[in-house]
């Protein structure tokens, strides 16, 4: 095998580092250097300008590609700036040489041997030894500076990532807390009913199928909107009142245009629970319910709310897991722009509102 051919794969990423150097910003400040370098040393010089220019355009780019093969081939034990920076001092007095070479023919002797050429070779070696190892730093400085900005970004959008991934799974541990508690007692009545022949079990099983179908989108994962969320509450209430058909009277009003909005599922769903557990079921006379979903007055937010005839927010208003969970989850998808409301109800019972912006957003990543 040619080891030749078993030297590229090695250098070949180094020769894509040094080309990855020459960058345009680079070259143009090599090039206005060169320029500016040339404009001061013109008085001193008899050559014409655009020799002179000629010269310092050539050792700008020399030093280009020095300072970018340092950056790439550069001793283990020597940290790559210092490599850089010393590598560009020690090629100045080199490319000088090789830019004052041409106008002796290649004879170094005919070249220290005249004056005129050795002082200008010092004039410009001098110059370059000044002016390449600060630019070189600066080159340096900045490549850092972007580095460690770059770090930050990706640092900053893992953080994210990892934020919203525990955002996800916090949201499916809370709504895997919410779900409906009715339903085995549902199932136990329907049961009840069938064996003892009563008219209301066929009812009852009706009500109970709308309401399975109405949360099949959310359990296969679909898109949540408010009207599947009203679906759910009317199965919902339709249950709640054959079981205590005296009891309970519900209204369900939501306002056609915002009913295809997405919506936080089971959230309407956890206030009409909370409703009847707390507002209708502890009253011997029962109560009524009344849902309703409607975008304020200046349309930036929609406001859906529960509202129900019972003891009122002294006794209803109980620190549950349904409430809290529904504040929490109503946070992780919204931020401070949602939040949930507890009034009393005039003459008596509770108002819970829910209040989301109309306009959806992006789920927000909660502080740890």
């Amino acid at each position: 095998m040619n080891p030749a051919d078993t030297a590229t794969p090695t250098l070949r990423p180094a020769w894509r580092a040094i080309i990855g150097t020459l960058t345009w910003r680079r070259a143009a400040v090599a090039g206005l250097l060169a320029m500016s370098a040339a404009a001061v040393l013109n008085p001193v010089f008899s050559v014409p300008f655009g020799v002179l220019l000629g010269r310092m355009v050539f050792i700008a780019a020399l030093l280009l590609l020095v300072f970018g093969a340092a950056g790439a081939w550069h001793p283990s034990r020597v940290p790559p700036w210092l490599a850089q920076v010393l590598a560009v001092a020690l090629a100045a007095p080199v490319a000088t040489l090789l830019a004052y070479l041409p106008s002796v023919g290649g004879d170094l002797r005919e070249m220290l041997a005249h004056e005129g050429r050795l002082w200008g070779f010092i004039y410009i070696t001098g110059t370059v030894l000044v002016i390449a190892p600060l630019v070189a730093l600066g080159a340096l400085y900045r490549e850092r500076d972007a580095q460690a900005r770059a770090a930050q970004l990706a640092f900053a959008l893992e953080r994210s990532t990892l934020e919203k991934e525990a955002l996800d799974a916090r949201l499916k541990l809370l709504q895997a807390q919410i779900e409906p508690h009715f339903l085995f007692n549902t199932l136990a009545n329907v049961q009840a009913l069938v064996e003892s022949g009563s008219a209301q079990a066929a009812p009852v099983l009706k009500s109970l199928i709308a309401y399975l179908r109405a949360a099949m989108p959310r359990l296969h994962g679909g898109s949540p909107t408010l009207a599947n969320e009203i679906s759910l509450v009317r199965a919902y209430l339709e249950l709640m009142r054959m079981r205590m058909p005296d009891r309970l009277a519900f209204s369900i009003d939501v306002a056609d245009d915002i009913a295809a909005r997405e919506f936080l599922p089971m959230s309407v769903l956890t206030l009409v629970e909370n409703a009847v557990r707390h507002g209708i079921d502890p009253g011997e006379q029962g109560g009524r319910i009344d849902v309703s979903a409607r975008r304020e007055a200046d349309g930036a937010a929609i406001r859906v709310v529960v509202a129900d005839t019972g003891p009122g927010m002294s006794e209803s208003a109980v620190s549950g897991t349904g409430l809290a969970n529904l504040e929490s989850r109503l946070r992780g998808r919204f931020g401070g722009a949602a939040r949930l409301e507890l009034h009393d109800a005039l003459p008596h019972g509770l108002s819970a509102e829910i209040v989301v912006p109309a306009n959806p957003v992006a789920p927000v990543a909660m502080a740890s």
